[in-house]
């Protein structure tokens, strides 16, 4: 894979992001604060706009992103959305990619990662990094997402300047595919966490404590974490806006693990007791939902 001077004459690529949702804007907007020119593409329009008076540049199609961009990043939903915006009519493998990247943001499952960038390859050249983050909304806005990779080590050194506009952390973890399955298991932690504060912090509530004073009390034990200082404060005083991350991207996350884990001959008992906790906060309090509120579950009333 050639290197920026190759591909930019001025030492520093072209950036591209397609996917422009509670992750994306943010990440974008820290790529043009720290001087990057990026060409953006979303589904819909209306979360373009802001960031073109920003000091984007409005991409037509994904495939006018490609062609524009030494370096594309995607952040969507899932893998069918991934595979829209590389295979579909217009989508980024329609464009040349010899010499290029795509960095997927995306959590989508293992294998989907290793038979989109094979097929990548084959039709125009590009490269493939999965690289999945961690830190949700604040993390993304505040550049301190955690993110680990998976794909060629050249590769990895490559985007690493662009992508630590974004991230405090990132980490290869091996060869492609390696990005997604770490992030597995940072979700079979965290979304074991996100049901074990629940049930701390209505503990509290309903023993008649302060759960506000929780990570305060808590603070510098053994039971004391980011999730713990962030998650319980938000689910006692019922702040979910902006979302943390929704219920349906967790469950998503956590059924993959569960699909993982069987083809792995893994036991993981807490991460699939976890998984049927969200799909019940999934049918209580929406798709769409802020995933702390699985707290909500063992209220009186839904």
């Amino acid at each position: 894979m050639a290197d920026a001077s190759k591909t930019n004459p001025q030492g520093v690529e072209r950036l591209g992001y397609l996917g422009l949702g509670l992750m994306g804007t943010p990440m974008t907007r820290r790529l043009l604060q720290a001087g990057y020119q990026v060409s953006v593409w979303n589904r819909s329009e209306g979360k373009i706009t802001p960031l073109v008076e920003a000091g984007a540049r409005r991409a037509a199609t994904p495939r006018d992103v490609m062609a524009t961009s030494d370096i594309v990043f995607v952040c969507v939903t899932d893998a069918a959305a991934v595979e829209e915006v590389i295979f579909g009519p217009e989508g980024l493998s329609t464009a040349p990619g010899a010499e290029k990247l795509v960095v997927d943001f995306s959590s989508i499952h293992p294998d989907a990662a290793r038979d989109l960038a094979k097929r990548l390859r084959a039709a125009n050249g590009a490269g493939w990094i999965d690289a999945p983050v961690s830190g949700g909304t604040k993390g993304a806005e505040e550049g301190t997402l955690a993110i680990m990779a998976g794909g060629e080590a050249a590769d990895i050194e490559r985007v690493r300047p662009y992508v630590l506009a974004m991230a405090r952390r990132f980490t290869h973890m091996g060869p492609t595919g390696a990005g997604q399955t770490t992030k597995l298991c940072n979700q079979v932690i965290v979304g074991c966490a996100m049901a074990v504060l629940a049930e701390a912090t209505r503990l509290a509530v309903n023993a008649g404590i302060n759960a506000n004073r929780l990570p305060e009390a808590l603070a510098g034990g053994f039971a004391d974490s980011i999730p713990l200082q962030l998650f319980v404060p938000r689910m006692a005083q019922g702040i979910h806006s902006p979302p943390l991350g929704h219920i349906a991207t967790m469950l998503k996350d956590l059924d993959t693990v569960a699909d993982v884990a069987q083809t792995t001959s893994t036991p993981v008992p807490m991460a699939s007791l976890a998984g049927q906790l969200f799909r019940l906060a999934k049918a209580a309090r929406g798709a769409e939902a802020d995933a702390l509120e699985i707290y909500k579950l063992s209220a009186a009333e839904l």
